[in-house]
């Protein structure tokens, strides 16, 4: 193992652990306030399913990542590269989906009487768990695709056939098929991705108006819940931004390598590690912000 290789490997491992152990903390005191005052709000309800895709998405791309950079690469079989990269496209899917979910429902949240969205106020809520179940469903159904043209690089002889993805391969195919699976695994993303830039658009202008029509009136005459409310709006937008810019960046590296016959040992694992940036930095991100503590806050 070269030097070179343990650095990377101690990225990805501090990436891996931090992120786990991270989201893992959220998820126990959402859980801890589920079990205490037996409700959870919304937005409690929508960061615990957030929390476990990330962990999903950690556990089934980092663990092997990390074992692949300190040199352990023949240590899957066909069936656990299948499992491993199905379970990582689900997880990555699910952050995405909750992601736009959350920035949505927020959006919602904040309207005002006379916007749009105000007549969903009431209902949003109540749409919340089946939300939740249709995204998962729909990353369960979408993403099984995958693990067809994933194999393991182990005792494969002739790998001209296939494209290396590190610790894994996966089946060249005709130009035709790729574009439908990239279509078929796309069109979800640029959906969410759509809305989320929408719904930032429009929050970005709510607070905008909100602060011009409070911006004379004195600070001890605006209500603690407007000002709440404007507090979460800015951290929910954060997140938002921070997914965007790590999954813009990621896609960027993942049509380099799928457009390259031999992608670089930088580029594969700089992708990698924009991919797992998110779901490492979202509860580190929270927590900074001190964003939905029991009791802090209700959205």
């Amino acid at each position: 193992m070269t030097l070179r290789e343990g650095a990377t490997g101690v990225i990805f491992l501090s990436q891996t652990v931090g992120g786990v152990l991270g989201n893992l903390f959220l998820l126990q005191r959402y859980l801890l306030l589920y079990f205490t005052e037996h409700r959870l709000k919304s937005t409690d309800l929508i960061l615990h399913h957030l929390m476990v895709a990330n962990s999903l998405s950690l556990l089934s791309r980092g663990v092997p990542q990390t074992m692949a950079a300190f040199g352990l690469q023949d240590f899957h079989n066909d069936y656990g590269c299948k499992f491993m990269f199905y379970l990582y496209r689900v997880g990555r899917g699910m952050s995405m989906s909750i992601t736009c979910l959350l920035s949505g429902f927020q959006a919602i949240t904040i309207s005002p009487r006379k916007f749009t969205w105000a007549k969903l106020k009431v209902k949003a809520p109540t749409y919340i768990s089946s939300c939740i179940f249709m995204c998962w469903s729909l990353q369960i159904l979408v993403n099984i695709i995958v693990p067809l043209h994933v194999t393991a690089k182990r005792g494969k002889k002739n790998m001209t056939q296939k494209k290396d993805l590190e610790f894994c391969s996966t089946n060249r195919v005709d130009a035709i098929t790729q574009s439908l699976h990239v279509v078929l695994l796309l069109f979800p993303d640029v959906v969410c991705l759509s809305l989320m830039v929408y719904t930032s658009i429009s929050m970005l202008l709510i607070l905008y108006r909100h602060r011009q029509k409070v911006r004379y009136i004195h600070r001890m005459n605006v209500s603690s819940k407007s000002s709440t409310e404007s507090r979460a709006t800015q951290k929910i937008l954060l997140l938002v931004n921070s997914f965007v810019t790590s999954y813009t960046l990621s896609s960027i590296f993942q049509v380099c390598i799928s457009n390259s016959p031999k992608p670089s040992w930088l580029l594969m694992n700089f992708s990698a590690f924009m991919s797992l940036f998110f779901p490492a930095f979202c509860p580190f991100l929270l927590m900074m912000h001190d964003f939905q503590c029991p009791g802090s806050m209700s959205v």
